[in-house]
């Protein structure tokens, strides 16, 4: 078997089969397969396509170039939980420990920030001393002893997907659904996952901007599910404003805190609650979606998933000082309120120019080299459709450098729509896909 024949075939839009997609990533990883054919190969797959089998065999070949985490002897199902990315989503943060007060073990392994969409081992970092870079030993025994870990993920596990993904960042083929897809399940299936929960976003904040997009992906990623063996729910959420009110290291991981304590946003809120839902009935602590709903409401009312969280913290190495006093987190040295231009409705607010100025004002990174500054970021006082009078306080800046703030400050401004007419707010969530 060569190469050039996968490549030719993908080309001519016929079909691969199991032997050559495990061939062409096993000598991709292996080095005995070249970047330039690689990258022939990613381009005909962005242009052609897959069906669910040739990507269901893809993601199988990409888990399969690492070592699995098998979690069968400390848990009897692990229930992993995705996003695809957004503005201040930091959903994690919340919905592990609520989920893992209810009885359902997660061992969630996370990424880092890269780009306008924030990364939650850069939030969870906030508080000294917690470690990230656990071993698998480590996580196998702390899943077993308080049932919850979030940490980096094991350069072992599917490192093909790292190295393909390098490539087509500078090739132009990120856009490919089925790579896109076989990316995601890839990591998941190696982590151990049994059944996932994965959070699809849509809209200017999101990597699939439309919602034919993000369902096209969602169908992908559920059929992979359904060839491996696995149970898989997609929530089709929106991702045109952000989630919450915090955006930036620090004030997310605040407000997560302040939603276990039970005074998180509205939106906020519910969405862990959905989140948390669906993965308790995944994970058969739960038979229908109302039920596990109370459940999940009454491990945060009771506190149970505020101690679930400090668990984690001081488990994993990090001061739980900053858990019960949040104010301890670090802090921007410019905290500016900035008051509403006009009266009217909130039409709109534009998500990725939001994360874009977060990054701007050092909350994310350009390049994964780039150091971040956990204290910095942006609060956004109001949602789609709230009514707002002039000189009303409509966003707060955090920032550590004049003349970023006063950038950030024009273009959040220009984020802002007002209309003079009622605007409806937008959904939470448009579907779900299983």
């Amino acid at each position: 078997m060569r190469a050039v024949d996968v490549i030719i075939k993908k080309r001519d839009r016929q079909e691969l089969t199991k032997e050559e997609i495990n061939f062409f990533i096993e000598g991709y990883t292996s080095g005995s397969i070249a970047d330039y054919q690689a990258a022939a190969w990613a381009m005909a797959v962005l242009l052609n396509g897959m069906t669910d089998e040739e990507t269901t065999n893809l993601t199988l070949a990409m888990a399969n170039s690492g070592e699995w985490l098998d979690l069968s002897p400390v848990v009897p199902i692990a229930v992993d939980k995705h996003s695809t990315g957004g503005v201040g989503d930091k959903t994690t943060l919340t919905v592990a420990p609520i989920v893992a007060a209810c009885g359902l073990a997660v061992g969630k392994m996370s990424g880092r920030g890269l780009g306008f969409s924030g990364g939650t081992l850069d939030k969870i970092q906030s508080i000294p001393g917690y470690r990230v870079d656990l071993t698998p030993a480590e996580f196998m025994e702390q899943l077993a002893a308080i049932g919850l870990v979030l940490t980096g993920q094991s350069a072992n596990l599917a490192p093909a997907d790292g190295k393909l993904y390098a490539l087509r960042d500078v090739t132009g083929t990120v856009q490919s659904l089925p790579l896109i897809a076989s990316s995601i399940m890839s990591k998941k299936l190696a982590a151990g996952a049994d059944a996932m929960v994965l959070d699809v976003k849509s809209g200017v904040g999101a990597f699939m901007e439309t919602l034919e997009e993000a369902r096209a992906l969602a169908e992908i990623m559920a059929a992979i599910g359904r060839h491996s063996g696995r149970k898989v729910v997609c929530l089709l959420s929106d991702m045109n404003q952000p989630l919450g009110i915090q955006v930036g290291n620090a004030l997310e991981l605040r407000e997560a805190i302040e939603t276990l304590q039970g005074a998180g946003p509205a939106d906020f809120v519910e969405h862990c609650l959905v989140v948390a839902s669906h993965m308790l009935v995944l994970g058969k602590k739960a038979q229908t979606l109302s039920t596990a709903r109370q459940m999940a409401e009454s491990a945060l009312a009771e506190g149970r998933a505020l101690a679930k969280f400090k668990q984690l913290v001081q488990a994993q190495g990090g001061d739980v000082r900053y858990v019960d006093h949040p104010d301890l987190l670090p802090s921007a040295e410019i905290i500016e309120v900035i008051d509403s231009p006009a009266t009217g409705f909130i039409e709109a607010i534009d998500a990725r120019e939001i994360g874009e100025s977060a990054v701007d004002l050092g909350a994310g990174r350009i390049t994964k080299q780039d150091d971040i500054d956990p204290s910095v970021g942006i609060s956004i006082l109001h949602k789609v459709g709230d009514p707002i009078r002039k000189g009303d306080p409509l966003f707060v800046l955090h920032a550590n450098n004049r003349n970023l703030a006063d950038t950030a400050r024009a273009r959040i401004l220009n984020a802002h729509r007002i209309s003079s007419e009622p605007i409806d707010p937008l959904p939470l969530f448009y579907g779900v896909i299983e």
